[in-house]
């Protein structure tokens, strides 16, 4: 019995031992967040100073950065039962005559639209469409856009637009001329390209600091990646014509006879369909636009984000400095 007693008395003292504890942890936490508001309090014109002083620091940055639009266009895979379908067809009913004569007919399985785009990515085409439209100086030496005047504006330690020459102070490896790979760089920061992989529907959008040449751009690049495309297809196809008409002047078989006219068919096909279509891979759903709302900057969350970050660095420094205070003051009285 005394032995139960004992063990009993034992546990009622570590629960009452831990109950305390509770009680002293609690009691302290109060305390500390009692201390806490009291920093931030005592520090309050701090921290109302410098949140104001970040504000008005976002504000201003804000409103230095120029603004810039995005124009977009809507487009679909040109729909043609043309050349593929056809050579699909003859690969299965005359693949094996035509290795015989030495030509391969492949599937015909190209995607056209998935080309098209790699052709649209590619440094190549990006190159000869700066070249060929004179962008380089737009997209380098340009840095805002007076919007009442309607012309840009030019960063005269790039370039010189009345003597229509640069003057940046460059160091190696680049130029004072930007080289070809420095204009294709920028050009690519401005461009994007998206395809909806249900739908197979394309997006292709430019920004730039005027939305007039932003949309002009678009327009003309799109343009230009079609026209690519069916001159390319237009070339490959004349030669494959040019080709098997040789071909076919050099055999007296009757079969490879027929293989030879209807490959040539379908090779026509393609010149024909190539010669009526303007929009021959990509055909536009919905046409770009001058946008009339800039895309950036956001000028409302740079001035929240300033206000936050203000905020929380005001905060902090009042804490530090207020504990750190106190950490001298009682190593003083120690």
């Amino acid at each position: 019995m005394e032995s139960k007693d004992l063990q009993r008395l034992q546990e009622l003292e570590t629960l009452l031992r831990l109950n305390q504890f509770s009680r002293s942890n609690t009691s302290n936490d109060e305390i500390d967040l009692k201390e806490l508001v009291n920093a931030i309090l005592q520090g309050k014109w701090t921290i109302i100073v410098v949140s104001i002083l970040f504000t008005i620091a976002s504000i201003a940055y804000a409103l230095s950065q120029p603004n810039v639009y995005k124009a977009s266009v809507l487009l679909a895979p040109a729909s043609s039962e043309n050349g593929a379908a056809g050579l699909s067809k003859l690969a299965g009913q005359f693949g094996g005559l035509a290795s015989l004569a030495g030509i391969n007919l492949g599937g015909g399985n190209t995607d056209k639209t998935s080309l098209a785009l790699e052709v649209l990515k590619s440094r190549k085409f990006i190159e000869e469409f700066i070249s060929e439209n004179d962008l380089a100086v737009s997209l380098i030496a340009v840095e805002s856009w007076d919007r009442v005047n309607d012309k840009p504006l030019y960063n005269d330690e790039l370039y010189d637009i009345d003597a229509k020459i640069w003057t940046r102070d460059v160091s190696f490896p680049k130029t004072i001329i930007p080289s070809s790979w420095e204009t294709y760089e920028a050009f690519s920061e401005i461009l994007s390209i998206s395809q909806d992989k249900d739908t197979g529907m394309v997006t292709i959008t430019v920004s730039y600091y005027s939305p007039k040449v932003a949309k002009q751009w678009l327009t003309l690049l799109v343009k230009q990646l079609n026209e690519k495309m069916r001159l390319q297809d237009s070339r490959e196809a004349q030669n494959s014509i040019d080709f098997l008409t040789a071909k076919l002047e050099q055999t007296q078989l009757a079969e490879m006879q027929n293989v030879f006219y209807q490959l040539i068919e379908e090779q026509m096909k393609t010149i024909m369909l190539a010669e009526v279509s303007n929009e021959y891979v990509l055909k536009t759903i919905d046409p770009a636009n001058v946008p009339d709302k800039n895309d950036k900057p956001n000028r409302v969350l740079i001035v929240i984000l300033g206000l936050v970050f203000g905020g929380v660095f005001s905060v902090l420094t009042v804490l530090i400095r207020y504990f750190s205070g106190k950490s001298s003051a009682n190593s003083e009285d120690a």
